[in-house]
This record gives C-alpha cells, sequence and structure tokens, in this order.
C-alpha cells in the first residue's frame, strides 16, 4: 500500500520543474491552436509541460498510469495513477493574465489521495495528502467560519461551448444578490485552493474534468471544505464550499436552475 505522503515528493518536484518551464520558455504565438471550441486555447507549452511531468514521474515509478490533459494516457500496474494538468489557465497565460497552474494528484485504487497546485505566476505551492491537511508552502490552510451566505465570497467558472455558457449565465442574477460577490478567475485548480486558502469561501462549476479538480479538490476537502455535487439531478456540477454555507450554497444554486442539460 502506497502512502499518500510518499508520493508527494515526486509530485511536487514534477509541478516544480514544469512551472518553471512555463515562466521561462517564450510563448510562440504560431503554436497557439484550439481544442473543443474556438474559445479553448492550447499552446505548444501545455503539450512541453505535460511531457515533462510524465517523463519526471515515470522515470521515478515506471510501474503507474498515467491520465493527462494534453492526451498522455497509460494504464498502470501499482495501483497508482497521476491525473495531471500541466497548465490550467490556458487562455489567461496567453494573454499574460496572471493566474495559471500546474496541476498534479495521484490516485490510489482509484482515490484521490496526494495532490499538488503551482501557482505559477506567484510561485506558491499548495499541497495535500489524504488525513494529513494542506498546506501553502508548508503553512496549514483552513477553509473560513463564514455561516452566512449573504456575506460569501464565491467563485466560479464558465465552460467554453458558447451555449452552456449562456446557460450557465442564468443563474448568476439568482446567485449574485445572494452573496457577498462572484469572482471569477478563470483557473479551477486556483480557486479550488483559494477555497482552502480561505480567500473564497466557496465554489461552483459544471463540466469540471477530473485533471481540474483532482488535486485542488483534494487540498480543499484537507483544508475542511466539502466536496459535493449539486444532486442527481445536476450529477457535473463541482461544489466546493466552508461548511458553514455547503448546504445553502446548493440550495440556492438549486433554486436558481443551476442543473440543466448540454
Amino acid at each position: 500500500m502506497v502512502e499518500p505522503e510518499a508520493l508527494l515528493p515526486l509530485a511536487i518536484e514534477a509541478a516544480e520543474a514544469a512551472a518553471h518551464l512555463l515562466r521561462t520558455e517564450v510563448l510562440d504565438v504560431a503554436g497557439i491552436a484550439t481544442k473543443s471550441s474556438a474559445t479553448d486555447l492550447v499552446t505548444e507549452l501545455d503539450d512541453a509541460a505535460e511531457a515533462l511531468i510524465v517523463a519526471r514521474l515515470l522515470d521515478a515509478r515506471p510501474d503507474d498510469g498515467v491520465l493527462g490533459e494534453e492526451g498522455r494516457a497509460r494504464e498502470g500496474r501499482s495501483g497508482v495513477r497521476w491525473v495531471i494538468d500541466p497548465l490550467d489557465g490556458t487562455t489567461n497565460f496567453v494573454y499574460g493574465y496572471p493566474a495559471y497552474a500546474v496541476s498534479i494528484g495521484a490516485e490510489v485504487d482509484g482515490e484521490v489521495v496526494t495532490g499538488v497546485v503551482v501557482d505559477v505566476s506567484r510561485g506558491v505551492r499548495y499541497t495535500a495528502a489524504h488525513g494529513r491537511g494542506a498546506h501553502a508552502d508548508g503553512r496549514p490552510l483552513r477553509v473560513t467560519a463564514t455561516t452566512e451566505l449573504a456575506k460569501a465570497l464565491v467563485g466560479t467558472g464558465f465552460a467554453y461551448d458558447a451555449a452552456v455558457r449562456r446557460r450557465q449565465a442564468e443563474v448568476l442574477p439568482t446567485v449574485l444578490p445572494a452573496v457577498r460577490d462572484i469572482r471569477r478567475g478563470g483557473a479551477a485548480a486556483l480557486d479550488l485552493c483559494a477555497v482552502a486558502a480561505g480567500q473564497l469561501d466557496g465554489f461552483w462549476e459544471r463540466g469540471l474534468a477530473l485533471w481540474d479538480r483532482a488535486a485542488g479538490g483534494l487540498i480543499a476537502a484537507e483544508a475542511g471544505a466539502r466536496v459535493g455535487r449539486i444532486g442527481p439531478d445536476d450529477p457535473v456540477t463541482l461544489v466546493v464550499a466552508a461548511p458553514g454555507i455547503y448546504d445553502a450554497l446548493v440550495g440556492l444554486l438549486k433554486g436558481a436552475g443551476a442543473a440543466f442539460s448540454a
């Protein structure tokens, strides 16, 4: 049985190496393409960072599995699978907006037990191991103690598909007057870490992939956040919040019609 903490040093090493690559390489504008839609950007550096991470991980643990956003995937024999987002917030990165991250989570037998998120611009490293708490550069993290939704600062994100974004926006007229305010950072991994650090009281987003939420979700949970879904009617909307407002936020989102089919 692999101990979650035993996987952290390797995850940190790989994430920091990728962050260094993103800080030092010059972005070639000609190397920007799109994935699922015209607004879903990908750069050559996304792929280079993922290749670097996978090489570091498998050099050290050749029997592990891998699931990467940029397409690298392999079955493993060890029971460990690394879930990688080499550049979360690619659009921010392309525009020079300082909110993008490297995210690496490790699953053991299908459960995320280790997570590292490196805020590339600020140089902050968030880490967590199951049952061991969450930290930012070694400092323990804890979610806020807020119990009033009206005083909660919450974050969200939007899909790349224009039709889905339109439906997501229909929720905002109900949610915005009911909370302190809403933030949209554009990098889900960092938003989840913001909940862990008490910089947001809660967060929701529809349709996040596993690599978007694996490491950040664990970090938030280990900092005391409740992590779940709106419910059976909307199993794809992630809700992460301080325990004191979680139920109220879920109820508000349900009432606002957050559940819909794509």
